[in-house]
């Protein structure tokens, strides 16, 4: 299916699972708001890819989410890829 001209918000999209996720829905043509926590990240994504709206964001802070939410439209889809380890590691 292609995402030509649907918006997409993409959470933790500085690194890993969420880069890739967030490149490979804008190669298909959508319309992507890139978030990531890391302010270093976002600028990296920024720079490599003029075609997103990156954005620093703390999936963690409610006020953070509202306030971005004020700043895109509605999307089409969400795909939250942000996760926290509260203790030891991920395989843990």
């Amino acid at each position: 299916m292609r995402l030509t001209k649907k918006k997409v918000i993409v959470t933790a999209a500085g690194a890993g699972i969420g880069r890739a996720s967030a490149i490979a829905m804008a190669d298909q043509g959508a319309e992507v708001y890139a978030t990531d926590v890391d302010p270093n990240a976002v600028r990296d994504l920024e720079e490599s890819r003029p075609d997103m709206q990156c954005a620093v964001l703390d999936v963690t802070d409610a006020q953070a989410i509202a306030g971005f939410a004020t700043t895109v439209p509605t999307p089409d889809v969400l795909f939250n890829c942000a996760g926290y380890v509260h203790d030891g590691t991920l395989l843990e």
